[in-house]
Protein backbone atom coordinates (compact mmCIF):
# COMPACT_ATOMS: atom_id res chain seq x y z
CA UNK A 1 0.00 0.00 0.00
CA UNK A 2 1.32 3.46 -0.89
CA UNK A 3 2.17 5.83 1.97
CA UNK A 4 -0.09 8.85 1.45
CA UNK A 5 0.85 12.08 3.27
CA UNK A 6 -2.81 12.98 3.65
CA UNK A 7 -3.49 9.84 5.69
CA UNK A 8 -1.00 10.37 8.53
CA UNK A 9 -2.63 9.60 11.89
CA UNK A 10 -3.01 12.40 14.40
CA UNK A 11 -2.14 11.94 18.04
CA UNK A 12 -4.98 12.38 20.51
CA UNK A 13 -5.20 12.24 24.27
CA UNK A 14 -5.88 8.90 26.02
CA UNK A 15 -9.53 7.89 26.44
CA UNK A 16 -9.90 9.06 30.05
CA UNK A 17 -8.58 12.54 29.16
CA UNK A 18 -10.89 12.74 26.13
CA UNK A 19 -13.89 11.83 28.27
CA UNK A 20 -12.83 14.31 30.95
CA UNK A 21 -12.35 17.00 28.30
CA UNK A 22 -15.82 16.40 26.83
CA UNK A 23 -17.39 16.68 30.28
CA UNK A 24 -15.20 19.64 31.28
CA UNK A 25 -16.36 21.51 28.19
CA UNK A 26 -20.10 21.04 28.81
CA UNK A 27 -19.69 21.89 32.50
CA UNK A 28 -17.66 25.05 31.82
CA UNK A 29 -20.15 26.19 29.18
CA UNK A 30 -23.13 25.32 31.41
CA UNK A 31 -24.54 22.87 28.88
CA UNK A 32 -24.57 20.65 31.97
CA UNK A 33 -25.91 23.07 34.60
CA UNK A 34 -25.00 22.93 38.28
CA UNK A 35 -27.06 20.28 40.07
CA UNK A 36 -27.27 17.95 37.07
CA UNK A 37 -26.75 14.31 38.04
CA UNK A 38 -24.66 12.20 35.65
CA UNK A 39 -23.97 8.47 35.75
CA UNK A 40 -21.13 6.27 34.54
CA UNK A 41 -23.43 4.25 32.32
CA UNK A 42 -25.18 7.31 30.89
CA UNK A 43 -21.98 9.11 29.94
CA UNK A 44 -20.39 5.91 28.59
CA UNK A 45 -23.40 5.38 26.33
CA UNK A 46 -23.50 9.00 25.15
CA UNK A 47 -19.79 9.08 24.31
CA UNK A 48 -19.61 5.53 22.96
CA UNK A 49 -16.89 4.37 25.35
CA UNK A 50 -16.53 1.76 28.08
CA UNK A 51 -17.18 2.42 31.76
CA UNK A 52 -13.48 2.45 32.74
CA UNK A 53 -12.39 5.76 31.11
CA UNK A 54 -15.61 7.39 32.36
CA UNK A 55 -14.88 6.26 35.92
CA UNK A 56 -11.34 7.64 35.65
CA UNK A 57 -12.67 10.90 34.16
CA UNK A 58 -15.14 11.26 37.05
CA UNK A 59 -12.24 10.89 39.48
CA UNK A 60 -10.28 13.59 37.65
CA UNK A 61 -13.22 16.02 37.61
CA UNK A 62 -14.00 15.30 41.25
CA UNK A 63 -10.45 16.32 42.19
CA UNK A 64 -10.79 19.49 40.14
CA UNK A 65 -13.99 20.51 41.92
CA UNK A 66 -16.20 20.29 38.83
CA UNK A 67 -18.33 17.42 40.14
CA UNK A 68 -18.91 15.56 43.40
CA UNK A 69 -19.10 11.78 43.16
CA UNK A 70 -21.94 9.84 44.77
CA UNK A 71 -21.90 6.33 46.19
CA UNK A 72 -24.42 5.09 43.61
CA UNK A 73 -21.90 5.45 40.72
CA UNK A 74 -23.31 8.85 39.86
CA UNK A 75 -22.01 12.39 40.26
CA UNK A 76 -23.47 15.86 40.60
CA UNK A 77 -22.25 18.90 38.67
CA UNK A 78 -21.07 21.66 41.01
CA UNK A 79 -21.54 25.42 40.71
CA UNK A 80 -18.52 27.16 39.19
CA UNK A 81 -17.46 30.70 40.02
CA UNK A 82 -15.99 33.16 37.52
CA UNK A 83 -12.74 32.95 39.49
CA UNK A 84 -12.61 29.17 39.00
CA UNK A 85 -12.88 29.65 35.23
CA UNK A 86 -10.38 32.52 35.17
CA UNK A 87 -7.88 30.49 37.22
CA UNK A 88 -8.33 27.48 34.92
CA UNK A 89 -7.58 29.38 31.72
CA UNK A 90 -4.87 31.60 33.17
CA UNK A 91 -3.02 28.48 34.34
CA UNK A 92 -3.44 26.89 30.91
CA UNK A 93 -2.16 30.08 29.26
CA UNK A 94 0.93 30.21 31.46
CA UNK A 95 1.82 26.59 30.69
CA UNK A 96 0.93 26.61 26.99
CA UNK A 97 2.78 29.81 26.19
CA UNK A 98 5.92 28.39 27.82
CA UNK A 99 5.51 25.23 25.73
CA UNK A 100 5.38 27.34 22.56
CA UNK A 101 8.52 29.18 23.65
CA UNK A 102 10.28 25.90 24.45
CA UNK A 103 9.60 24.58 20.94
CA UNK A 104 11.18 27.75 19.52
CA UNK A 105 14.30 27.07 21.60
CA UNK A 106 14.71 23.32 21.24
CA UNK A 107 14.37 23.08 17.46
CA UNK A 108 11.97 20.13 17.67
CA UNK A 109 10.48 18.71 14.48
CA UNK A 110 7.06 20.34 14.04
CA UNK A 111 6.09 18.64 10.79
CA UNK A 112 3.19 16.95 12.65
CA UNK A 113 1.98 20.39 13.71
CA UNK A 114 2.07 21.65 10.14
CA UNK A 115 0.31 18.51 8.91
CA UNK A 116 -2.49 18.98 11.45
CA UNK A 117 -2.96 22.59 10.37
CA UNK A 118 -2.99 21.67 6.67
CA UNK A 119 -5.63 18.98 7.20
CA UNK A 120 -7.78 21.27 9.33
CA UNK A 121 -7.69 24.09 6.79
CA UNK A 122 -8.54 21.64 3.97
CA UNK A 123 -11.60 20.40 5.83
CA UNK A 124 -12.79 23.89 6.78
CA UNK A 125 -12.35 25.11 3.20
CA UNK A 126 -14.49 22.17 2.07
CA UNK A 127 -17.12 23.05 4.69
CA UNK A 128 -16.43 19.92 6.74
CA UNK A 129 -16.28 20.73 10.47
CA UNK A 130 -16.69 17.16 11.74
CA UNK A 131 -13.02 16.72 12.69
CA UNK A 132 -12.21 20.24 13.83
CA UNK A 133 -12.33 19.40 17.55
CA UNK A 134 -9.87 16.52 17.03
CA UNK A 135 -7.55 18.71 14.96
CA UNK A 136 -7.67 21.38 17.66
CA UNK A 137 -6.79 18.85 20.36
CA UNK A 138 -4.03 17.34 18.21
CA UNK A 139 -2.54 20.79 17.50
CA UNK A 140 -2.15 21.64 21.17
CA UNK A 141 -0.98 18.12 22.05
CA UNK A 142 1.73 18.33 19.35
CA UNK A 143 3.08 21.54 20.89
CA UNK A 144 3.09 20.07 24.41
CA UNK A 145 4.87 16.99 23.03
CA UNK A 146 7.45 19.00 21.10
CA UNK A 147 8.18 21.15 24.17
CA UNK A 148 9.66 18.03 25.77
CA UNK A 149 8.45 18.47 29.36
CA UNK A 150 6.45 15.39 30.35
CA UNK A 151 5.22 16.92 33.62
CA UNK A 152 3.81 19.99 31.88
CA UNK A 153 2.25 17.78 29.19
CA UNK A 154 0.53 15.72 31.91
CA UNK A 155 -0.77 18.85 33.65
CA UNK A 156 -2.15 20.29 30.41
CA UNK A 157 -3.71 16.95 29.44
CA UNK A 158 -5.60 17.04 32.74
CA UNK A 159 -6.86 20.58 32.01
CA UNK A 160 -7.92 20.17 28.40
CA UNK A 161 -11.48 21.33 27.62
CA UNK A 162 -11.58 21.45 23.82
CA UNK A 163 -13.56 23.88 21.68
CA UNK A 164 -15.87 25.97 23.81
CA UNK A 165 -17.45 28.88 21.94
CA UNK A 166 -19.69 31.18 23.95
CA UNK A 167 -23.26 32.16 23.20
CA UNK A 168 -22.24 35.00 20.88
CA UNK A 169 -20.47 32.96 18.20
CA UNK A 170 -21.18 29.72 16.34
CA UNK A 171 -18.84 26.75 16.60
CA UNK A 172 -17.97 27.16 12.91
CA UNK A 173 -17.02 30.83 13.34
CA UNK A 174 -15.03 29.96 16.45
CA UNK A 175 -13.25 27.14 14.61
CA UNK A 176 -12.27 29.34 11.66
CA UNK A 177 -10.77 31.98 13.95
CA UNK A 178 -8.93 29.36 16.00
CA UNK A 179 -7.41 27.75 12.91
CA UNK A 180 -6.06 31.10 11.74
CA UNK A 181 -4.58 31.66 15.20
CA UNK A 182 -2.96 28.22 14.91
CA UNK A 183 -1.39 29.35 11.62
CA UNK A 184 0.11 32.44 13.26
CA UNK A 185 1.47 30.37 16.16
CA UNK A 186 3.12 27.90 13.75
CA UNK A 187 4.74 30.76 11.82
CA UNK A 188 6.12 32.27 15.04
CA UNK A 189 7.55 28.88 16.06
CA UNK A 190 9.11 28.34 12.62
CA UNK A 191 10.70 31.80 12.92
CA UNK A 192 11.95 30.81 16.41
CA UNK A 193 10.39 34.01 17.73
CA UNK A 194 9.85 33.05 21.38
CA UNK A 195 8.28 36.34 22.40
CA UNK A 196 5.73 36.33 19.59
CA UNK A 197 4.94 32.62 20.04
CA UNK A 198 4.25 33.21 23.75
CA UNK A 199 2.14 36.28 23.04
CA UNK A 200 0.04 34.55 20.38
CA UNK A 201 -0.52 31.42 22.46
CA UNK A 202 -1.47 33.44 25.52
CA UNK A 203 -4.01 35.46 23.50
CA UNK A 204 -5.35 32.23 21.96
CA UNK A 205 -6.08 30.69 25.38
CA UNK A 206 -7.45 33.94 26.84
CA UNK A 207 -9.93 34.16 23.97
CA UNK A 208 -11.24 30.75 25.02
CA UNK A 209 -11.56 32.06 28.57
CA UNK A 210 -13.54 35.07 27.39
CA UNK A 211 -15.82 32.87 25.28
CA UNK A 212 -16.56 30.65 28.28
CA UNK A 213 -17.23 33.63 30.51
CA UNK A 214 -20.00 34.82 28.17
CA UNK A 215 -22.01 31.92 29.60
CA UNK A 216 -21.65 33.33 33.11
CA UNK A 217 -22.80 36.90 32.52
Amino acid sequence: MNNLDGLKPIKLLPARERVAAALRKVILTKELPAGTVITLEGIATQLGVSITPVREAFQMLNREGLIIQRHNKGAEVLTLSRKFIQDHFETRALLERECAAAVCRNGADISDLEHIYENSIQDITAGDFSNVANYNQAFHFAIWDAAGNDKVKALLSDMWNGFAPGHRVTEEEYAKRSIMEHKNIIEAILAKNEGLAKELMHAHIMRSRDAILTNHE
